[in-house]
């Protein structure tokens, strides 16, 4: 097909990645593909995703030789009536979801078509040469054309679900702030041994699917929010005062690849995960996060979510109990107060009515309190004191 010179960003960017392919089908009538076998969500064949690209250029090049504006269906993934709750994945997507268009000749949405193509055309080229790019490396290639990191993010997440293979398949990898830090050692993808002791912290790998030879002798994960708490305990060597454990932070809302981190220490040790979050509307849905998923990723949530995490604390309810001086607690604002109403009606929240008590204490003192507050009981009462009785004597929910 001779195609007229590109004049817009949504035309260059469909002749860049229509170019590649069209090479490729012309390479593949004179070769023999062997059939792929054993697919796996976490490794697809570079041809498998190089054929599921090539598959929507060419519904783009049938609706232009039939004189019609190439459309883009995508995933409603943020809509609510798209998600299912199931106690053993998490918020995961239905089979008759609803979808939204992306028409190339409306002015409201030919500049996402463009952009969607253009990253289409990064992905196809970093499969073909087998390179790999952060999303943050992708937005900063062109910052005017794409305008904010955001942007990137959305419409990388969009092509995931659109092709129905996962971000990390696509050759694109999560900037990575996740720590994990105690007992345990492993191996990267690229032969790098790596041994976590609560002396030496280790970044949450790039490539958590790569990770190999897990050795632990941890009897339970805990799960951090901040970075302050996290360091906190490692200052007062937590990780082997009581008995052996990992510890882990995502430092506020996690990435991708710590979740994936979690998930697999869960599969492969399959020993109790706790969390120890704020006591607060954001502590809660952080947790959320990790145990139940997010909305806008519950495509992915088989292999993300960990229902079997447990919440330790800081819980609403530990706030009375230990009798935390008032001075310590935070008035919940306005928009706390709306994130805590909307996330009692989750459909998550029914079968956990222990969690859905804890909300009304919340809800109904009006009060928060950020792990920190148990400083005022003593200045290592987390560590000497809360947790170790927490474990011990199983004060979690």
């Amino acid at each position: 097909m001779l195609l007229p010179r590109a004049e817009t960003s949504d035309q260059v960017a469909f002749q860049d990645v229509y170019g590649s392919c069209w090479i490729r089908r012309k390479a593949q009538a004179f070769q023999w593909n062997p059939v792929i076998q054993n697919l796996s969500f976490q490794f697809f064949k570079n041809s498998e995703i190089l054929g599921a690209i090539e598959n929507v250029i060419q519904d783009i090049v049938t609706s232009l030789a039939r004189n019609k504006a190439p459309v883009l269906t995508l995933v409603n993934r943020s809509d609510w009536g798209n998600i299912q709750f199931k106690d053993s994945v998490g918020l995961q997507m239905i089979s008759h979801y609803t979808t939204r268009k992306i028409k190339s000749d409306c002015p409201k949405s030919a500049p996402k078509f463009a952009l969607i193509l253009k990253i289409l055309s990064v992905i196809y080229k970093m499969v073909q040469n087998n390179t790999y790019a952060t999303k943050r490396d992708i937005y900063y290639s062109d910052t005017l054309l794409f305008g904010s990191q955001s942007v990137v993010d959305n419409i990388v997440n969009d092509i995931s679900c659109m092709l129905k293979i996962p971000r990390r398949s696509l050759h694109i990898l999560s900037t990575t702030k996740g720590c994990i830090a105690g007992n345990l050692s492993y191996t990267e993808e690229d032969g790098t041994k790596v041994n976590c002791t609560c002396s030496a912290t280790a970044v949450v790998p790039s490539n958590v699917q790569g990770i190999r030879n897990v050795i632990t002798d941890a009897k339970f994960i805990l799960i951090v929010e901040k970075d302050a708490t996290f360091q906190r305990l490692l200052d007062d060597d937590f990780c082997n005062k009581l008995s052996p454990c990992i510890m882990i932070t995502g430092k506020g809302v996690p990435d991708l690849n710590t979740r994936l981190l979690v998930r697999k220490l869960w599969d492969t040790c399959h020993i109790p995960i706790f969390t120890l979050m704020d006591a607060d509307p954001h502590g809660i849905e952080i947790m959320c996060i990790y145990k139940y998923g997010s909305v806008s990723m519950s495509f992915e949530a088989h292999h993300l979510t960990v229902p079997a995490i447990r919440w330790l604390g800081l819980l609403p309810s530990d706030i009375e109990r230990l009798n935390i001086r008032k001075d310590a607690l935070i008035p919940l604002t306005k928009q706390d107060q709306n994130k805590l109403a909307s996330m009692q009606k989750r459909p998550y929240v029914a079968c956990q009515p222990m969690w859905k008590k804890e909300m009304e204490i919340m809800a109904a003192s009006k009060m928060k309190a950020e792990i920190q507050a148990l400083t005022s009981l003593s200045s290592d009462y987390l560590s000497r004191v809360y947790l170790p009785s927490k474990l011990q004597f199983g004060g979690w929910i």
